[in-house]
């Protein structure tokens, strides 16, 4: 069995059906003026501080929610909330506060009709299969293939970002960690 093909084509699949011009509007919401805050729980935490990295390395102020060194959120903020299913208990509780301090919340999930897109100000339908999704089929465990999806489109995002900002490389390594 050619597993790696298979997962490309499923990740593919998915791709082809993220909405683009959701895309762009978040691309749109996020501004050097603003700071981001991004969370997510389990394996959506860990993509999400991949996406915090890389707009760091854009230049974006950004933080992860529970690390000690984040501030305080306010209404001039923009939190980023990812939850596979869009029923993560702390996710929902987390974009819940952000919400009731006037924060924009751009939900991050594969079901459309979930409590976190019902609370975000914005949101971004990933369809990949997740753990307690029967409704999408994948060869692969749990929520693997969500979450290799919403990597790569968050990537995007911030290669959309890149473009916006007219930023090359060169400059994205200037932020690079260099004490390594």
């Amino acid at each position: 069995m050619k597993v790696l093909s298979k997962i490309l084509n499923e990740v593919n699949d998915v791709a082809n059906n993220v909405d683009e011009n959701r895309m762009d509007n978040i691309v749109e919401l996020i501004s050097k003026e603003k700071r981001i805050f991004v969370y997510g729980e389990g394996r959506s935490e860990f993509v999400g501080r991949c996406f915090a990295m890389r707009l760091m390395h854009l230049g974006y102020a950004v933080y992860v929610v529970g690390e000690t060194s984040t501030p305080a959120i306010n209404e001039n903020d923009i939190i980023v909330a990812i939850s596979g299913s869009g029923e993560t208990s702390m996710v929902l509780n987390i974009a819940g506060k952000a919400r009731d301090k006037d924060t924009l919340v751009i939900g991050v999930s594969s079901k459309e009709n979930s409590s976190l897109i019902k609370i975000s100000s914005s949101f971004l339908i990933v369809p990949g299969a997740t753990k307690s999704d029967k409704s999408v089929k994948s060869i692969q465990l749990l929520s693997s293939l969500f979450d290799q999806s919403f990597h790569i489109v968050l990537d995007a995002i911030c290669l959309k970002l890149r473009y916006k900002d007219k930023l090359d490389n060169e400059e994205a390594i200037k932020n690079h960690a260099n004490l390594e």
